[in-house]
């Protein structure tokens, strides 16, 4: 399987076609890979919550203020998909519960959801 970091630029024919949108995790035209988010700030511990076809559900444990909990989220993020923190990032929704993040490793939509399917069948 071909890997290219977010904005990388490949040798193969085959990475450059758009990859469909496989739910809440995509890619996003200069190839990083995107997730959906449903954020649930101040709850008790943080936890994937659920996964649907429109977003991943996120329990955080930080209150939401003072980008408290999107810094949590991104935090949190970066140990269940074993990235570093600076690889993951807020892309959009900073004062909204529905939130993009985009991932700078280089990894796949494929990768990520299987680590995110993990979490939610350890609750």
């Amino acid at each position: 399987m071909l890997r290219i970091g977010c904005g990388g630029k490949s040798q193969s024919k085959e990475a450059e076609r758009p990859v469909p949108p496989s739910g809440p995790v995509a890619v996003d035209p200069k190839g990083c890979v995107t997730i959906a988010i449903h954020a649930k700030p101040g709850s008790k511990q943080n936890a994937v919550t659920d996964l649907t076809a429109e977003a991943v559900s996120v329990a955080i444990a930080a209150p939401p203020t003072e980008g408290e909990a999107n810094a949590e989220l991104c935090w949190y993020l970066s140990k269940v998909l074993e990235l570093r923190k600076s690889d993951v990032v807020l892309d959009k929704g900073g004062k909204s519960r529905e939130k993009v993040v985009k991932l700078l490793a280089s990894t796949t939509p494929e990768e990520i959801l299987e680590k995110l399917k993990k979490q939610v069948e350890k609750k």
